[in-house]
């Protein structure tokens, strides 16, 4: 495919006119150790088998064919803990292999019916589970090793974000924002060697400096802190020493309110090109990342600006949107409907809201041509996204970050589209290059400073999706909670023999685990979707209980300075199940009150 933006002799230009940096944003929360199915450990087997392995996979193919990716892979901290547990490593084999028997049994029903097609497809779910198995069989059960070869290859940028994948715009206190970040960067060390240079901010939420006011009152009855100035999201970045982060569109842009990644796959769409060319045409000044202006400290030497890159609007229309964009193609894989005991996908999408009894089979071939298709037509729109700025003295980058999950696990083809936009992009004469963002900032400056407004990619760019009738009961009970662990980890930085700071340790490092997984925005997420409701009401009381019972705990030992067999017993047994987080720093979460 031949693009206006390459040189006349129809060969690509020797200098990258623009450059394309995608982000796949990988999370799962803690499951570990709590529930198996459909909610639990579950999620965590059906992501590795359906898009972490596939990617591994994919990004050895582009290897050895020597194709450009460079894209920015973000593994939150909690999920690399979970990859790398044992339980995750003893449970994968017999998961892959539960799925290739029930595929089997598929076949054999399939075949007895005289239904040859579905019998093939049987086959195909073998195939994959097969290939699944042999993949983590080869990696000896570490993908996180094999990610670690990419990164240092270059095929991917790997980044981190807070360990937990809290909610930062409205975490209660500074402290808890710090020591989340300080947990991710030790997780990060722990797995890669090196420190990370970016950052995914949960939900691509972002909040400024200012004074700031707790939402709701405290569910124990204790007085709502008075309002008090806080730092910028910014400023707890910078002093991480992390360098780039990325924002929904309409913080850099305000002026242009553009639709977010849920609101495009929950809402009814009906194309129009020639509206879609006027609100998300080619906009110069999405293409470039810029400097954030905000509140930085008094630290010596100062810290460095922190740069930020807005998301694309009409690439992220084209791969999230349920309605109009690439998944929602009648020939791909379903996601809904499924053959049980065994769980696996027999149809394709079929129409728009189709019955769930008149989906058609799938046929893997008309879906691979589809594949090839969308493949290029992503790369078309990038190239007419950027094209205008080809001329300009930075060239343009156009950010598209979408979750990793997205690929491979709800849409079926994502893994292959995500290749075939690689193998395309490099075929093609566009003058577009495969960048990752550390990569772009390491040869060109940001573009200008601005400072932006609260906000989220969340329904509507705000934080309604976390905090709304149905979770502000969370809050009320988080926010007490940051205090009290900040109090408890405060008083241990000032603690000296002969109490016994081995025993203090321990016990507050298990506090502040809980309050890391207490804190994750996934909780609320699945309250408000309504996708796994009672779970996450579960899991969050759970960990409340976990944080107060240990609390109680350290209050007996501060009296004694010692705890009973019973309460030893109790906290191993919590460590045992919430096991993660091994180099925890309860001084981290140390801080005078505000």
């Amino acid at each position: 495919m031949t693009q206006p933006g390459s040189n006349r002799s129809g060969s690509p230009s020797p200098q990258p006119l623009g450059y394309l940096t995608l982000t796949l944003h990988a999370h799962l929360p803690y499951v570990v150790h709590h529930g198996t199915w459909p909610h639990g450990m579950e999620w965590l087997l059906e992501a590795a088998a359906e898009t972490y392995l596939p990617l591994l996979e994919m990004l050895g193919r582009l290897e050895r064919d020597g194709i450009r990716f460079h894209a920015n892979l973000n593994l939150s901290p909690v999920l690399l803990e979970q990859l790398a547990h044992p339980s995750f490593r003893a449970e994968f084999p017999r998961y892959a292999e539960r799925k290739i028997t029930a595929a089997r049994e598929d076949e054999a029903f399939f075949l007895q019916s005289n239904e040859a097609h579905y019998a093939e497809l049987a086959r195909m779910w073998q195939s994959f589970f097969q290939q699944a198995l042999d993949s983590f069989h080869a990696l000896g059960g570490d993908l996180i090793a094999r990610f670690r070869h990419f990164h240092q290859s270059g095929l991917v940028h790997i980044l981190t974000c807070p360990a937990t994948h809290p909610y930062l715009p409205l975490v209660g206190t500074d402290e808890a924002i710090r020591a989340q970040l300080q947990t991710a960067l030790q997780v990060y060390e722990q797995h890669f060697g090196t420190r990370p240079r970016g950052v995914w901010s949960p939900e691509c939420g972002y909040r400024p400096a200012g004074v700031w006011a707790f939402p709701m009152p405290n569910a124990d009855g204790s007085p709502r802190p008075a309002p008090a100035p806080r730092m910028g999201v910014e400023q707890a970045f910078a002093e991480a020493g992390l360098e780039f982060f990325f924002v929904d569109t309409h913080l850099v842009e305000s002026s242009s309110r553009t639709r977010s990644p849920y609101e495009q796959a929950a809402s009814p769409i009906v194309p129009n090109p020639q509206l879609a060319e006027i609100a998300c045409g080619p906009n110069r000044p999405l293409h470039q990342p810029y400097l954030v202006t905000g509140s930085y400290g008094d630290q010596t030497p100062p810290l460095k600006p922190v740069a930020v890159f807005p998301r694309d609007p009409r690439t992220g229309l084209q791969v999230w949107s349920g309605d109009s964009g690439y998944p929602a193609d009648f020939h791909y894989l379903d996601f809904h409907k499924k053959r049980w005991p065994g769980g696996h996908r027999y149809w394709s999408i079929t129409g728009a809201q189709i019955d769930m009894a008149d989906k058609q089979p799938y046929q893997p071939q008309a879906a691979a041509e589809r594949i090839r298709s969308h493949a290029d037509h992503f790369v078309h729109i990038v190239w007419q996204s950027l094209h205008t700025g080809f001329d300009e003295a930075l060239p343009p980058i156009l950010a598209a970050p979408f979750d990793a999950e997205l690929f491979g696990h709800w849409w079926f083809e994502g893994v292959a589209w995500l290749e075939a936009v690689a193998r395309t992009m490099q075929q093609s004469q566009t003058g577009i290059q495969m960048l990752s963002a550390a990569e772009y900032l390491d040869r060109y400056p940001a573009a200008g400073t601005i400072a932006m407004q609260e906000g989220s990619w969340g329904v509507h760019g705000n934080h309604q999706v976390w905090l709304n009738p149905d979770t502000s009961w969370t809050y009320s009970h988080l926010y007490p909670a940051e205090r009290l662990v900040r109090q408890a980890c405060t008083l241990f930085t000032s603690m000296e023999p002969p109490q016994d700071l081995v025993l203090a340790r321990r016990i507050l490092q298990q506090l502040c685990r809980e309050l890391l997984l207490l804190q994750s925005s996934d909780w609320q997420f699945l309250i408000t979707t309504g996708s796994a409701r009672d779970y996450a009401e579960l899991r969050f009381v759970t960990h409340r209980d976990y944080l107060h019972l240990i609390h109680t705990i350290w209050q007996s030992f501060l009296a004694e300075n010692c705890i009973t067999p019973e309460q030893d017993a109790r906290l191993a047994e919590i460590e045992q199940r919430d096991s993660l987080f091994a180099s925890v720093d309860p001084a981290a979460w140390a801080g005078p009150e505000h």
